[in-house]
């Protein structure tokens, strides 16, 4: 524990009373901000009969009521501001895909406390000052670009800010200037290392030594590619953009949960159909109050992601709360003839299938009154019909005897399904618009 680096070593090891208490100062802090300035927060206490004062001790939270995403952008643009606009020196936004994007805005110390917060983060998973940093996250609206940046700048960083796409420029530069730690999302980490290979660039031989990899869900399958085909440790970070963006929660080198920085944010997790509070390690929703945020407080955000707390021990010495690998999200979660299935279950079931390349499309259409799968995977190499068609029958067993749905599957030659320069797309449900 001694040679563990910290970035900010007294917050990182605050032992459990103390935070706790802190967290309490905090958290009665941010909901007299948010009654005071923001009406939703106002509106919404008073219907739930709880005023600030009313909290006492931490668990007394659970008499708050929930924010969720659709409150966002029912006050967009900027509703649930808690300060001026004038006092917002920034402001993101999602991509508004499926309506009104959610819009988040940061004032100059909410800016401070998110590049403290990621050096932290990056350092957790081994980064170190003087490291060369390049960074593929998207630049712009989205908060995963200038999340890292500024986090790695923080932390003393050579950042490159790359951005995402013109991939064989991208390993050029890894290669030339020797970077230690890429950033990016994991399917386009996974598009790195797949174009390098046809380059002829090993990528594995390069000062390239970790990956600090989130903005969707992966699974440790795909992290044990990523980790062979790179050469790195790939760390899985953790954030949403209503929260604060990258670096809610981040996995240490021991690479065994994700610690959830407790002094900013305050962590629960319900039952999602009654929304009670579970016990620490019981597995939920996981919820999110900020502690800390002054543009845009958040109190007891749903952010729909299943996973499981826990407060043991870690072998870094980090005391803050780990968040367990996230099983999947409600509002991913697909129900196929009556057997629920998140795709990271299916992705699990893929990835390092024999002479299956980690490639893959789920669509989901309706036959009938019934639900039907077609799953869409890549040959790992060239090969004719008749040897596909048979690698796909391997497939759809493999699914059926370890996730228990039945499903069509295709199996595609080599670069036929689309790559991520970003988010990957998974899942296409089309039942709704068959309705």
């Amino acid at each position: 524990m001694s040679g563990t680096f910290m970035y900010a070593p007294e917050a990182e090891r605050l032992d459990r009373p103390a935070l706790a208490r802190l967290q309490l100062e905090r958290l009665r802090g941010l909901l007299a901000h948010a009654y005071a300035n923001v009406p939703h927060y106002r509106a919404a206490f008073d219907a739930a009969g709880v005023k600030p004062d009313d909290l006492r001790h931490l668990e007394d939270l659970a008499r708050f009521p929930f924010t969720v995403k659709a409150d966002l952008r029912d006050n967009y643009p900027f509703g649930l501001f808690a300060v001026p606009r004038e006092r917002v020196v920034r402001i993101h936004a999602s991509s508004g895909t499926t309506g009104r994007p959610t819009v988040v805005g940061y004032t100059e110390a909410d800016l401070d406390t998110w590049a403290g917060l990621m050096a932290r983060s990056l350092a957790a998973t081994g980064v170190r000052p003087g490291d060369v940093v390049h960074n593929a996250y998207g630049y712009g609206l989205f908060t995963g670009g200038l999340g890292f940046h500024y986090g790695a700048e923080r932390l003393k960083c050579s950042v490159v800010p790359m951005s995402g796409g013109n991939t064989e420029k991208q390993i050029g530069l890894i290669m030339d200037f020797g970077a230690r730690a890429l950033a990016a999302t994991p399917s386009y980490a996974l598009n790195i290392a797949e174009v390098a290979e046809q380059m002829g660039v090993s990528l594995i031989e390069a000062p390239l030594a970790i990956g600090v990899f989130g903005a969707e869900p992966w699974s440790e399958t795909m992290r044990a590619e990523l980790d062979r085909r790179l050469g790195i440790k790939a760390c899985d970070m953790y954030g949403l953009s209503e929260i604060m963006g990258p670096g809610v929660a981040i996995e240490c080198e021991h690479r065994v949960g994700l610690h959830g920085w407790e002094d900013h944010f305050l962590f629960e997790v319900v039952d999602p159909e009654t929304l009670e509070p579970l016990p620490m390690g019981a597995e939920g929703e996981l919820v999110i109050t900020t502690l800390s945020k002054q543009a845009l407080p958040m109190v007891r955000y749903r952010t729909r992601d299943i996973t499981r707390l826990t407060d043991e021990p870690c072998a870094c010495g980090r005391t803050h709360v780990r968040i367990l690998r996230v099983t999947g999200r409600n509002d991913d979660m697909m129900i196929i003839r009556g057997v629920n299935v998140y795709p990271s279950q299916i992705e699990a079931a893929l990835v390092g299938f024999p002479g299956v390349a980690p490639h893959y499309l789920l669509t989901l259409t309706r036959q009938g009154s019934l639900d039907h799968l077609t799953v869409e995977v890549e040959a790992e190499d060239s090969r004719d019909e008749d040897d596909r068609a048979h690698l796909a029958r391997q497939v759809r067993h493999h699914l059926k005897s370890l996730v228990g749905i039945s499903s069509e599957v295709l199996v595609r030659l080599p670069g036929e399904l689309p790559r991520s320069q970003g988010k990957a797309v998974r899942v296409r449900d089309l039942r709704k618009e068959a309705e």
